[in-house]
């Protein structure tokens, strides 16, 4: 099994952990009626994590097709930029998630590393989407996949509502 898998299992649990943690219990995002642009990031980056969970759990992305990876972590990277800023506008971060931002921070540039070596493999090949098997592992991240759409849904709508109540 490629080392990338185990790091971005590790990213879906320190996300989870962040997000019930932080985002749920302490803050209590969803009810907040001043963070529909700090739930719509995190929407958007849930999607990206479904969709990298999804694609990473049961393929190899060969040839040209390295790029929608590629793609996705490029838009990760962009996604959690712009959340700092606007959860450092909107709200003091209480010490337990700066400090789990850290560490997400540091888990994404261990798993950009490890995502590039195999994409640089992957794009030498002919361009084709290669069935590939990580055992448990391919379960696990396929469960990661269906939790973080169904949490983007979940803060994609509460953002929506969120900026409905501010504008009204």
């Amino acid at each position: 099994m490629p080392p990338f898998v185990y790091v971005l299992m590790l990213h879906g649990v320190l996300g989870f952990v962040d997000i019930v943690v932080n985002h749920e219990l302490l803050a209590r995002l969803p009810r907040r009626g001043d963070t529909a642009p700090e739930e719509a990031l995190h929407a958007a980056r849930e999607f990206i994590f479904a969709c990298l969970f999804g694609s990473l759990a049961w393929f190899a992305w060969q040839g040209a097709l390295v790029w929608w990876i590629a793609a996705l972590l490029l838009a990760e990277v962009i996604v959690s930029s712009r959340d700092v800023i606007v959860e450092g506008d909107i709200r003091v971060l209480p010490v337990s998630e700066r400090v789990l931002h850290l560490f997400l921070f540091i888990n994404l540039g261990v798993l950009i590393t490890l995502v590039a070596h195999a994409l640089v493999w992957w794009h030498a090949s002919p361009t084709a989407l290669v069935r590939v098997d990580h055992g448990w592992a391919s379960w696990v991240l396929t469960a990661m996949s269906a939790g973080s759409l169904v949490w983007a849904v979940r803060d994609g709508v509460a953002a929506m509502r969120r900026r409905d109540t501010v504008v009204a």
